[in-house]
């Protein structure tokens, strides 16, 4: 039903988590985003970004003709409303929820992910970068540790998409491990949805796709995914 186009990050991450706790039928595509995969020409036309992950559903709901839907963010939306799980029905409560969604894909992941890229895959250290970016991700874990107390998820007493989404970006960064332990509340939260089983099921799908996952990156790695420009034309 679902056409996955996938890598083993933790945008990727994101949906798999949902699609094994949705137990959606899904075929995993792989794009190798090391060797470009993302700029090619048919991939191109369902993810003009040249990011991943994207989908195609080819049983919407309105049965037309397959849709496809990149940005993962917009994948979870999508697939939230597609089978009514993992979502609010209720006005104030999906609110909350996108809320919390459009917060990690404008906060959590992209200032985590500069954590990342100026501590591990930078070819010089730049400490004022550095010490931004650990700094940044620092207060979203906080603000999201304020939001956690006296709640078992984001949103309340249900996982959500919104969990779904941030969960991946707590700490991917295995060369350039966060701090933690200031957060209870996050680590609470993150040892409870590490233990769901649908969880594993997904963080399993990764190694199946990249048999080198734990190399380092090679330098023509880095450049093709660090060093994209405007393609012109």
């Amino acid at each position: 039903m679902i056409d996955l186009y996938y890598w083993p990050t933790p945008n990727g991450h994101k949906i798999t988590l949902f699609l094994e706790e949705a137990g959606l039928p899904y075929t995993i595509h792989p794009v190798d985003i090391g060797k470009g995969d993302q700029f090619k020409p048919d991939y191109l036309a369902i993810s003009p970004n040249n990011k991943m992950p994207a989908i195609v559903d080819r049983d919407p709901a309105d049965g037309g003709a397959p849709i496809s839907v990149f940005e993962s963010g917009a994948i979870l939306l999508y697939l939230a409303d597609k089978t009514g799980r993992f979502i609010p029905t209720d006005l104030r409560g999906r609110t909350t929820c996108l809320e919390w969604l459009f917060w990690q894909v404008g906060g959590l992941g992209p200032m985590t992910g500069q954590h990342g890229h100026f501590h591990v895959y930078a070819p010089e250290k730049i400490p004022y970068a550095m010490e931004r970016y650990r700094k940044e991700a620092g207060r979203l874990l906080d603000v999201l540790d304020r939001r956690l107390r006296g709640r078992a998820f984001i949103t309340g007493d249900d996982y959500t998409i919104a969990d779904m989404a941030c969960y991946p970006w707590i700490d991917p960064y295995d060369r350039a491990p966060l701090d933690l332990e200031p957060f209870a509340e996050v680590r609470r939260w993150r040892d409870a949805i590490a233990a769901r089983p649908a969880t594993k099921r997904a963080y399993a799908r990764g190694p199946e796709v990249n048999l080198n996952s734990g190399r380092p990156m090679s330098d023509e790695e880095k450049k093709i995914l660090f060093g994209q420009g405007a393609r012109g034309g």
